[in-house]
Parts: structure tokens; sequence; C-alpha cells
């Protein structure tokens, strides 16, 4: 990574209310730049309220919702905390922007979603890569 001028945003990360660390994400924002914009208003909470889900539109306080051991990490639902809700900054969901970078390394940051085009506030962390 460290391509000069890429945006860096973090969450302060606790488990059962006890601080365990912070994660550094380096935004790709000269390949998926509304993809990054999203992720890091989402990140800083100053877009105030969304349009479909009238919860604030912020990162602080949600959950990873969905774990799978020794390969992901997936959150990003800040209105109902169980993969279901969220929303973009944009107001519900934005299409995609490209498929350019490969999932090939583990802690890359990726927007998860249900399909073509329906990119909300949810995402994932690679934690490792299988070799399947």
């Amino acid at each position: 990574m460290g391509v000069k001028n890429r945006p860096q945003c973090y969450f302060d990360v606790e488990i059962n209310r006890a601080p365990v660390g912070r994660i550094v994400f380096e935004l790709f924002s000269d390949v998926c730049p509304k993809t990054c914009k999203n992720f890091l208003f989402l990140c800083t909470g100053e877009k105030g309220l969304g349009k479909k889900t009238r919860k604030q539109l912020c990162y602080k306080g949600s959950t990873f919702h969905r774990i799978v051991k020794e390969f992901m990490v997936q959150g990003g639902d800040f209105s109902e905390g169980n993969g279901r809700g969220g929303e973009s900054i944009y107001g519900g969901y934005f299409e995609d922007e490209n498929f350019v970078l490969k999932h090939d390394r583990e802690f890359l940051l990726s927007m998860a979603n249900r399909g073509r085009d329906t990119n909300g506030s949810q995402f994932f962390i690679i934690l490792s890569i299988s070799s399947n």
C-alpha cells in the first residue's frame, strides 16, 4: 500500500466493553473514490441521519455481526446490528465502482453487499487467505 495521499481512518475495537486495540485502514481512494468517501464519512459520522434508516450514519458503537474464524469479520450494520441493515451516505445503496483489486492479501477491507450495485455501509475484513 503506502501510496501518497490515501486517506486513513480507524476503529477502536472493544470486546465486552474492554478495549482490545485499534484497526487502522488505508483507503484506496485512487481506485474506488466513491466507496472510500462513503466508508470515511461513516467512520466520522458527520453526514447526519440516513434517508432510509433515519439512524445516525456512523459506525461508532456498531458491532462485527458476522465472524468466520480464521477467515473474515463483517460489520457496518449500524441500524439493525444483524447484517440486514445499514445504509450508504448517498441514501440506500450505491453502484459498484470496479473490481480492479483482488482479495489476495490478509487484512484487506472491502464492501459487503447483496449483489450488483447494492453497496451500503456493510464491509468485511479478510483475516486469512485460503488456498482453496
